[in-house]
C-alpha cells in the first residue's frame, strides 16, 4: 500500500516519487520539465505532486534552468461559473507544477485586447502563456499571437491553431438528450446561451445531432445569456405550451431561473416538464428539485492544460503546429428534475 507522509511536516520529493510510483530522479525531470518524460509519467507525478500539496523551491529551480518559474494566463471578467472554474483549475495545476502564475483579466475580449495582454506577458518574461478563449472574437485573435510563443488555448474549440485544451461540450448536450429521450420523452427544448460563444455553438450542435439521431423534432432554439433573468423568460414563455415535456438549459445559471418561471406558473417539475442544466456548479444539488445537469471537470482541464503547455516549453511540440486537440469527457449527474414524462 503506498503510504503519504506525515500531516506535521511537508511533503518532500520522496514522499512524492513513493505516491507516484517512479524514482526521485524521475520526479526531479518532471519539476524541471526535462523532454525525456513521458507523458503519462509526467501527468502521474504531476497528480502525486497535487495530492501531496508538495511544493518545490521554485526559486531555486528557476536559476538553475534559467526559466522564471512563471506562466501568463488570459482570461477575462466575468462571474460565470465555468470561466471561473476554468481559471481556477490552471491555477491550482501550475502551482502543483512549481509555476507562479501572473494573469490578466480583459474588461472586453476582442482581438486588440488579448493580442496586448499577450504582448505585456510576453514582456514580463514568462515561461508560456495560457489563453481561456471561449468567445469567437478571443479565437480569432490566436491566430496572431507571435511566432515561437510557447502557448495553448483553452476552451477555444478543436479546430485552432495553438494546441488546445476543451471539455467536449457537444458530447455533453448529447448525454443530456439522450437522457431525456431514454426517459420517453419525445424531444427536447434547448435554452442556448450567446451565440458568439463557441460552447454555446457546441451544445446546439450536440442538442440538435442527438434530437436528429433519435429521429425526434428539432423545435427552435430560444436564446439566453447566461444569466438567471434569460432563464426566467424562457421559462415564463414555455410554462404555457403543453406540448413542451423537457428542457435542456446550456447552463445552470439559467436553469435556476427557468425552476422559478415554472414554479410561479404552477408548472411541476419534473411531473410535468423535465429540466437539465450544464456546468454542475456547487448549488446545482440544493435547487428545488435537486438538477440533473452536465458537470464539467476543471481540474482535468488545468491538469491537461499544464501538460500541453510543458511540452511546448520543452520542445516537444512546435510551438506553431497546431490541430492538437486534448479533449476533456463531461459526465452527466442525474438528479430529481428528470423523470419520465406524465402520460396525458
Amino acid at each position: 500500500m503506498t503510504s503519504t507522509p506525515d500531516a506535521a511536516r511537508p511533503a518532500v520529493m520522496t514522499d512524492v516519487a513513493r505516491l507516484a510510483g517512479v524514482s526521485h530522479q524521475t520526479v526531479s525531470r518532471v519539476l524541471n520539465n526535462h523532454p525525456s518524460v513521458r507523458p503519462d509519467t509526467r501527468e502521474r507525478v504531476m497528480r502525486a505532486v497535487t495530492a501531496l500539496s508538495y511544493r518545490p523551491n521554485a526559486m531555486a529551480r528557476g536559476l538553475a534552468s534559467r526559466r522564471s518559474r512563471v506562466l501568463g494566463v488570459v482570461s477575462f471578467d466575468t462571474i460565470l461559473y465555468g470561466p471561473a472554474a476554468t481559471l481556477l483549475g490552471i491555477e491550482r495545476a501550475a502551482r502543483g507544477a512549481g509555476y507562479g502564475v501572473s494573469i490578466v483579466t480583459l474588461e472586453r475580449v476582442d482581438r486588440a485586447g488579448v493580442l496586448s495582454a499577450v504582448d505585456g506577458l510576453a514582456a514580463q518574461g514568462v515561461d508560456g502563456i495560457i489563453v481561456i478563449a471561449p468567445q469567437m472574437a478571443a479565437q480569432a485573435a490566436l491566430h496572431s499571437l507571435p511566432r515561437g510563443l510557447p502557448a495553448v488555448a483553452v476552451e477555444t474549440g478543436q479546430d485552432g491553431v495553438l494546441p488546445a485544451v476543451s471539455v467536449d461540450q457537444a458530447a455533453g448536450a448529447r448525454l443530456a438528450v439522450r437522457h431525456l429521450v431514454g426517459l420517453g420523452h419525445t424531444t427536447v427544448w434547448h435554452v442556448a446561451g450567446p451565440g458568439d460563444w463557441l460552447e454555446a455553438r457546441d451544445r446546439v450542435h450536440g442538442w440538435r445531432a442527438a434530437l436528429e439521431e433519435a429521429g425526434c423534432p428539432v423545435p427552435p432554439v430560444i436564446s439566453g445569456d447566461w444569466g438567471a433573468r434569460s432563464g426566467f423568460t424562457a421559462g415564463a414563455a414555455l410554462a404555457g405550451r403543453k406540448e413542451v415535456t423537457a428542457v435542456f438549459t446550456a447552463n445552470d445559471q439559467m436553469a435556476l431561473g427557468l425552476l422559478r418561471a415554472l414554479h410561479e406558473r404552477g408548472v411541476r417539475v419534473p411531473q410535468d416538464i423535465s429540466v437539465v442544466g450544464f456546468d454542475d456548479i456547487p448549488e446545482a444539488e440544493f435547487m428545488l428539485p435537486p438538477l440533473t445537469t452536465v458537470r464539467q471537470d476543471f481540474d482535468e482541464v488545468g491538469r491537461r492544460s499544464m501538460t500541453a503547455l510543458l511540452r511546448v516549453i520543452n520542445g516537444e511540440d512546435p510551438p506553431d503546429d497546431g490541430a492538437r486537440a486534448t479533449v476533456v469527457p463531461p459526465t452527466l449527474v442525474v438528479r430529481r428534475s428528470t423523470s419520465a414524462p406524465s402520460p396525458h
